[in-house]
């Protein structure tokens, strides 16, 4: 009976919630160096978004899924990102820790959600890491070659993967990709050495690159041919059976349809423009990396919102735009490899230009390994200090005041993930984890404005409740598109297994809100579970 009883108040512990003055009490003890400010968050957030999706995925969505329209997949994804980033920005200005997501959820759905939360943020976070390095290893690899400079094909892509040259011919198969290991383990040395060094070199990388995107989309702009965006939606392929035409309202319920079904990989058309826009999700990836830096901000109440809001605007209006120009250059068809802007470019007779931006690619992609991996190592330390996972992920390094262990093992689990995992299988589940903690912080802003009603919010999300429960629906309906495909809904469905086993192995058993331990690692009082009738 007793151990049934221990059991019982185990399972209890799930539904435990931290308390709005116990987070913001363990914001007040951090032993984290208050380094940032406004603009560092906004470069931050642009450092982190400018990246892989643009300078990858928008080529491949375009020609595997929406065509032109890809232009209104970006629109799509940017909506569904403002409405989620207004979310954030209430949460991160009323409760900046540096927890991010999961000390939001911990505070509203207890620790079961924000132990679930913390998975999900391991996809979006530490798994997008090395997609990131994945594409960083593809333009590095071209640009050595534009020297005469060439690595061997096995150490270029992960095992099976088939590398191809320039002319589209297969000319090995990968067995690691090496510079893809190679960056990730240059970053996690950056982050080791600390946040404020990390922040200045990417301040510089951020210039770099958004110079690049910026005189392509100049440059660019002047060899459009307008006729190659026509017709905008390309019919669906196959397209629909003889005699059965489709007005738009028909093709856009279909779309639907095809989504909440789960069988929403349409080629072109409204489906093909939908999926392109869960596809090309990943571009916005990083916005919401701010919010992680809350405990490292100066002033996060005022700074937070602009940070996160800023990044956004800047970043969807570069998408669209650079959008526009790519599939008015080439043909969309044309656009499936991973170089899609130095296609473009080299489409136009501008060798010296495609260089260029191969080097702007290179640095924007390196920043954007440093975002994430500062995301993950600052995610986990929260977990850490919450007894949730091991205590030696908290340790704070005397001199460099960085989480330097935490950051270490993150590094070498990424490092593993980039030379071994195939960019197409990491970038879905990055996508999935991300749409699915999207969806949860949506929730966390309607639970707290009615759990805590006279939380001070220096932010508050305009149009509530409809922007959260917008961004919810539309964060299911992508997710729903991308989990059609059996491979990675096996996978995730897998790993959210093997994590839920961790927990109830592990953290339950150690967590210091169940045990009546504050976070600052002073005994408190035994605390009651609080009222889920609130």
């Amino acid at each position: 009976m007793a151990s049934v009883s221990g059991v019982g108040r185990g399972l209890g512990r799930m539904f435990q919630r931290k308390s709005v003055g116990q987070i913001q009490a363990e914001l007040e003890h951090s032993e984290l160096k208050r380094s940032l400010g406004a603009l560092n968050l906004v470069l931050l957030g642009i450092g982190c978004v400018i990246g892989t999706g643009i300078f990858v995925l928008t080529g491949q969505a375009a020609a595997q899924w929406a065509g032109p329209a890809i232009m209104i997949s970006f629109v799509i994804t940017g909506v569904l990102c403002a409405l989620v980033a207004l979310c954030y920005a209430e949460l991160a200005s009323a409760l900046p820790v540096s927890g991010s997501a999961y000390s939001y959820t911990y505070a509203s759905m207890g620790e079961g959600a924000a132990w679930i939360m913390g998975l999900l943020l391991l996809l979006e976070y530490g798994l997008a890491a090395s997609v990131v390095a994945a594409g960083w290893s593809g333009y590095f690899v071209s640009l050595m070659q534009d020297f005469h400079i060439f690595i061997p094909p096995a150490l270029t892509a992960a095992p099976g993967v088939p590398v191809k040259d320039a002319a589209g011919i297969v000319v090995g198969m990968g067995v690691i990709n090496l510079p893809a290991v190679a960056i990730i383990a240059a970053a996690i040395a950056l982050l080791v050495v600390g946040v404020s060094e990390s922040a200045t070199a990417n301040n510089i990388i951020v210039a770099i690159k958004l110079t690049v995107v910026v005189a392509f989309i100049g440059i660019g702009a002047l060899y459009v041919n307008p006729a190659r965006w026509s017709p905008l939606i390309p019919a669906q392929v196959p397209s629909p059976p003889p005699g059965t035409p489709m007005d738009m309202g028909h093709q856009i319920s279909r779309a639907l349809w095809e989504v909440i079904t789960g069988n929403s990989h349409s080629r072109y058309g409204i489906g093909g423009m939908i999926h392109g826009a869960a596809v090309i999700f990943f571009a916005y990836l990083g916005f919401e990396a701010v919010s992680t830096a809350g405990a490292e901000s100066r002033n996060p109440a005022k700074d937070m919102p602009i940070g996160i809001l800023g990044a956004l605007i800047i970043c969807t209006i570069l998408f669209i735009a650079t959008s526009a120009v790519l599939v008015g250059i080439v043909p969309y068809t044309s656009l499936d490899n991973p170089a899609p802007i130095a296609t473009a470019v080299n489409q136009i007779g501008l060798p010296w230009f495609a260089i260029l931006v191969k080097i702007g690619a290179i640095a924007g992609l390196s920043s954007v390994m440093l975002v994430l991996l500062y995301g993950q190592t600052r995610i986990f330390y929260t977990m850490s200090k919450d007894g949730l996972l091991p205590s030696q992920l908290a340790v704070v390094h005397k001199r460099f005041k960085t989480p330097w262990i935490n950051t270490i093992i993150v590094g070498i689990a990424a490092c593993g993930a980039a030379g071994f995992m195939s960019l197409h299988a990491l970038a879905d589940l990055t996508n999935v984890g991300s749409l699915a903690a999207f969806a949860l912080v949506c929730v966390t802003v309607i639970y707290l404005r009615f759990s805590n009603p006279d939380l001070a919010r220096p932010f508050r999300t305009p149009l509530y409740p409809v922007t959260p429960i917008l961004g919810a629906i539309m964060c299911v309906m992508l997710l729903m598109s991308l989990m059609a495909g059996s491979a990675t809904r096996n996978f995730f469905l897998i790993y959210l297994a093997i994590g839920i086993v961790i927990y109830f192995a592990f953290g339950i058993w150690n967590s210091k809100l169940g045990k009546g331990i504050a976070v600052t690692g002073h005994e408190a009082a035994p605390m009651e579970l609080p009222s889920r009738t609130k």
